[in-house]
């Protein structure tokens, strides 16, 4: 099939485009400059180029999201442009990359990947969102970031479960290339951590001598991550654990 995917160059789509073209594909990949084999320029802030970018495309994953910038001109406004822009004669699917939990943490971000479902539930496409728990190397890097000199603060009583990166790419390809769910599905890692124990095992690989501090945390994030809210409820998992992980030899990605 034709293959459109957004986000091509980030974690995700890099390891996406390569199994989507081993499985017999034609893929496109698209962003703002258009560089590099297969690339096509379209911007979702601005809907430049993105009808010519979609033009033809049977199957669009939609894998670009803005977390660092305004997901709301992005994620929210960037998924109606879209909508508007895509070949309804000639698309097939349409899977959407989410987040497991954006229903029910109350973050900025998360309010704005919601919406933009909202958006594509509403449009009449055939869709499938997938909602995905965060991924490996992410985790990885959020714990290098917490670090204080000897000291590893982390969320009291927070549940996670990272999944591997390449696992999701592989889980992708098999979304995409099946019927439309018309709705939700969810993938998330193998394993339900807290975010304390996932810290001591990156702590003995990483940084021997910390030492890892449950520090209590209030608010309505915290209270929803302790109640399991980052959890998948129901879906597939992948196969590559935390530790195999952090034992090499598996790569993450955001």
């Amino acid at each position: 099939m034709d293959v459109l995917v957004t986000g091509a160059t980030g974690r995700l789509g890099r390891r996406l485009v390569p199994r989507l073209q081993q499985a017999g594909h034609s893929v496109r990949q698209m962003s703002r400059r258009g560089h590099g084999p297969g690339g096509v320029r379209g911007d979702l802030a601005t809907g430049f180029d993105l009808a010519h970018a979609l033009a033809g495309a049977e199957v669009v994953v939609h894998a670009a999201s803005d977390p660092r910038g305004n997901p709301w001109e992005v994620d929210v406004a960037g998924t109606r442009r879209l909508v508007e822009a895509v070949d309804r004669e000639r698309l097939r699917h349409l899977v959407h990359v989410s987040i497991v939990g954006i229903d029910r943490i109350p973050l900025n971000y998360y309010r704005a990947k919601y919406a933009a479902e909202q958006v594509l539930l509403a449009s009449g496409l055939p869709v499938t969102l997938v909602r995905i728990t965060q991924f490996h190397e992410f985790a990885d890097e959020l714990l290098e970031t917490a670090r204080r000199g000897p000291l590893l603060p982390v969320p009291m009583g927070w549940r996670v479960s990272p999944v591997d990166v390449d696992d999701a790419a592989a889980h992708l390809v098999g979304v995409a290339t099946a019927e439309p769910a018309g709705g939700v599905v969810e993938f998330g890692g193998p394993e339900e951590h807290s975010v304390a124990d996932l810290a001591r095992s990156w702590a003995s690989v990483r940084a021997p001598s910390a030492r890892v501090v449950p520090t209590p945390v209030p608010g309505r994030i915290a209270a929803a991550m302790r109640d399991g809210a980052a959890i998948p409820e129901r879906g597939e998992r992948g196969s590559v654990t935390w530790a195999q992980y952090l034992a090499g030899g598996v790569t993450g990605g955001l």
